[in-house]
């Protein structure tokens, strides 16, 4: 096993560790809210690492799957926002709480839950090659989603500077970098040994994130800290349902098994680490929306590896092609 799967076949452990030893550290030593000034550099790292996984190049493979994505969009921008719609009536009416569970809970994953779904016997293959459309989709239709659920509330709350400098430097310019990165690899062999050293910091640059978000904000949650709990079991219930939605379309679009097992854990699994810069950019977002953030992180991650075990068990029968 490289060094590369022995990470990522860890990365629960690995990731729960930073939490853990941040959380500490920030009660054990004053002033680690310094941190936050590291927060950004280290999501644009991230970020960059992760896009440099996003087969840019294969998009096009990925359009030829016809059912399956469209059982994957429809699942991720039309059912999943239904149900996050009825969900978030269950939260206090406080926008920022509100704002905080719709970033994470209506932005599909395109990094770990590739690795999640391999382990789950899904086709990773077909999830790795539409996570592009994934994400081009999800930065185009979350600030109409935003503006829909929020209503006047988004315009008090995203505030279009900050939240356009946010995605500008934190989204797009890691993307382009990422793509010329793997052009580079494609037609140089010192390319092709850089992107090779930079596949194995995804799990690193993740724990750093993780880390340098949890020091920051531990010891200023303070009166956030109620406020955070009450997500919980709105996150629960995403992580129970989720899965079951992600199945009865894979079904209805009659996916075979591997395919419908990766519309399950594409449902399932949250970009949670991703809409994180476009959080911060939010005035007075320290320290309540990175903390409802970091929380669904927590219960995904518990929630992954029930995944693993149970999605396996969906469909042992295939059906037909995805394509």
């Amino acid at each position: 096993m490289t060094l590369r799967e022995n990470l990522e076949s860890r990365q629960v452990r690995i990731y729960f560790g930073a939490v853990i030893v941040g959380a500490v550290l920030a009660l054990i030593i004053p002033g680690t809210t310094v941190l936050e000034s590291g927060i950004n550099p280290a999501l644009a790292f991230m970020l960059f690492v992760t896009f440099l996984k996003v087969p840019v190049a294969e998009l096009r493979q990925a359009l030829s799957h016809f059912r399956f994505l469209a059982a994957l969009l429809l699942t991720n921008f039309a059912v999943v926002p239904i149900f996050v719609a009825v969900l978030i009536q269950f939260l206090p009416p406080d926008p920022m709480i509100r704002l905080g569970v719709l970033l994470v809970l209506l932005a599909p994953c395109i990094d770990y839950v590739v690795t999640f779904s391999q382990l789950g016997r899904a086709d990773a293959r077909l999830l790795l090659a539409a996570t592009p459309a994934l994400l081009i989709v999800q930065m185009l239709l979350l600030p109409v989603y935003l503006s829909a659920f929020l209503g006047p509330d988004a315009a008090s709350l995203i505030k279009a500077g900050p939240f356009v400098h946010a995605f500008i430097w934190l989204i797009a310019v890691p993307l382009i970098l990422a793509i010329l990165v793997q052009l580079w690899a494609g037609k140089n062999s010192f390319g092709a040994r850089a992107a090779s050293v930079l596949s194995l910091f995804p799990v690193p640059a993740t724990v750093v994130v993780l880390f340098v978000v949890v020091a920051a904000v531990v010891p200023q949650l303070g009166p956030a800290l109620a406020d955070t709990f009450r997500v919980v079991p709105i996150y629960v219930a995403y992580a129970v349902i989720a899965p079951l939605v992600g199945w009865t379309m894979g079904r209805l679009f009659r996916l075979d098994a591997p395919a419908g097992r990766a519309v399950v854990f594409s449902a399932a699994t949250r970009n949670s680490l991703v809409v994180l810069p476009l959080a911060l950019a939010v005035p007075g977002a320290v320290p309540l929306l990175p903390a409802i953030i970091v929380t669904q992180t927590l219960v995904e991650l518990v929630s992954e590896l029930i995944y693993v075990r149970l999605v396996p068990k969906f469909g042992r029968r295939n059906t037909v092609s995805a394509t």
